[in-house]
């Protein structure tokens, strides 16, 4: 699974060196699969990135190991270019909910009890590298995360590669903001009838 990671990163690298910026187009939603991969289990799951401001994006991650590990996180993320606005590194935070297994280390009995079906609450931090060509959109992040609620383990971290599909393209996005404000300025700017031509026929 290491060495997935290490592939992805020279190919992201290959792309930024040997892509056109004309290939590659910034996007206002996108859609895709997340593979995920920590110390106690690799996960796949969905995920969905949504851009509120300029360089401002929401995301939902819904990942199962499907045994004994559901997350599902909702993070706020900062990206900043590094070579174009296609290719950038982000970092954020959310919040994270889940049925997870947990260890509890009985120091009486020198053993670790094994428990499942934890319902989780937690924070993640998220701190990653994208890239943005033609309609995909590949990510490479590390993501952390604090336990607040129903787990022994204060900590578990969790290196992720996400592919994804853009839905709606920033332009795209952005015209339609543009219209609703355009609408929105127009009804305000509407004379007002006055109040006694309601009553006349």
């Amino acid at each position: 699974m290491i060495q997935s990671y290490k592939v992805l990163s020279a190919l992201i690298l290959f792309f930024v060196l040997t892509t056109s910026p004309l290939l590659a187009q910034r996007y206002g939603t996108a859609a895709g699969v997340r593979l995920g991969n920590s110390q106690l289990s690799r996960t796949v799951g969905l995920t969905v990135q949504q851009r509120i401001v300029d360089r401002v994006t929401v995301e939902s991650i819904l990942q199962s190991d499907f045994s004994r590990n559901t997350t599902l996180s909702v993070l706020a993320k900062k990206h900043s270019p590094i070579i174009s606005k296609r290719f950038n590194y982000y970092y954020g935070g959310g919040m994270a909910f889940g049925r997870e297994e947990s260890f509890i280390k009985n120091d009486e009995t020198m053993q670790v009890d094994h428990t499942f079906g934890n319902a989780t609450v937690g924070v993640d931090l998220i701190g990653g590298i994208e890239l943005t060509v033609a309609n995909a959109v590949l990510s490479l992040d590390y993501k952390p995360n604090i336990n607040l609620a129903g787990r022994s383990e204060f900590y578990r971290g969790q290196i992720g590669i996400s592919a994804r599909t853009v839905l709606v393209k920033s332009k795209e996005q952005k015209k339609k903001q543009k219209q609703r404000q355009k609408a929105k300025k127009a009804a305000q700017n509407q004379p007002r009838k006055p109040f006694s031509e309601l009553f006349k026929k």
